[in-house]
């Protein structure tokens, strides 16, 4: 279960890359599946956060990390 006290999107948003990067969650699943990686408490406060800059938990999540970069093939 990932764990940070308090949110902020970036900090919620580098949490997410890094589940992503874990291999633990696909970039094409719903924003609300992410639910399951954090304790209720936590996630009432992300749902807010989300809400707050106009992200739905219908969205993916690639809407919310955004686009991998390569730099170099």
């Amino acid at each position: 279960m990932a764990v940070i006290q308090r949110y902020s999107m970036t900090d919620f948003q580098d949490e997410v890359r890094s589940l992503v990067a874990r291999g633990a969650i696909d970039r094409q699943q719903r924003i609300y599946e992410l639910k399951k990686y954090f304790g209720n408490r936590e996630w009432q406060d992300i749902e807010h956060l989300l809400d707050a800059d106009d992200y739905v938990l219908r969205g993916h999540i690639i809407d919310l990390v955004g686009a991998e970069s390569w730099t170099n093939d």
